[in-house]
């Protein structure tokens, strides 16, 4: 796979992210949920940009998180270049390039969405809002895909958690997650034939 080609993967996935975030944050009021199915919801939250809502303390927490998230993508973005230059695996390249594409999609949401959205508290935000509900690098990410496959209580007899209310799955997550976890995991289990070892 050339660059010219891993760079449409991240351009096509970035699209998707941004427009789907995009539409849920000026349709949605914060919370708010769509039943599809009923095991799949668009349920509209945000967080501070790690997994599960988790937050680094501190009055600045989320810039540094923000800039290390920067600094990351750049060295995805090399990573991608190198393994091209190199002619390495279109599998390696392939998923490089849809972890460059999610890292870059949130990163999109941290930097600018505290500036260009006002709060989705009770109220659908607007784009380019003369009152926006942060500043440049304290943006919050859009998540909305959520797949409460299984809720119950769990058997008495599994120790620690037992008789337990448990959700299977209950992450929320939007595209660039999804591209995130699929490069990692294509890495995962192919890994022999994207790293060329043998």
């Amino acid at each position: 796979m050339n660059l010219k080609k891993a760079y449409f993967v991240v351009f096509l996935v970035l699209l998707v992210d941004q427009l789907s975030k995009i539409y849920v944050k000026t349709h949605f009021v914060l919370h708010e949920e769509v039943q599809v199915l009923s095991w799949f919801k668009i349920l509209f939250i945000e967080n501070e940009g790690m997994a599960w809502g988790a937050e680094i303390p501190g009055a600045y927490g989320k810039l540094t998180l923000t800039i290390f998230r920067i600094f990351a993508v750049g060295g995805i973005g090399y990573w991608l270049w190198y393994s091209v230059r190199n002619q390495a695996s279109s599998i390696l390249i392939f998923a490089i390039s849809l972890i460059l594409a999610g890292a870059f999609g949130n990163i999109i949401d941290s930097v600018f969405y505290g500036k260009i959205f006002n709060s989705s508290d009770f109220t659908v935000a607007t784009f380019l809002n003369e009152k926006p509900y942060g500043t440049w690098f304290y943006g919050k990410v859009v998540d909305m895909f959520y797949f409460p496959i299984w809720s119950g209580n769990l058997p008495t007899w599994i120790p620690v958690w037992g008789g337990k209310p448990f959700t299977f799955f209950n992450a929320i997550f939007n595209v660039a997650d999804f591209a995130i976890s699929t490069g990692v995991g294509i890495l995962i289990v192919f890994n022999k034939k994207a790293f060329g070892t043998s």
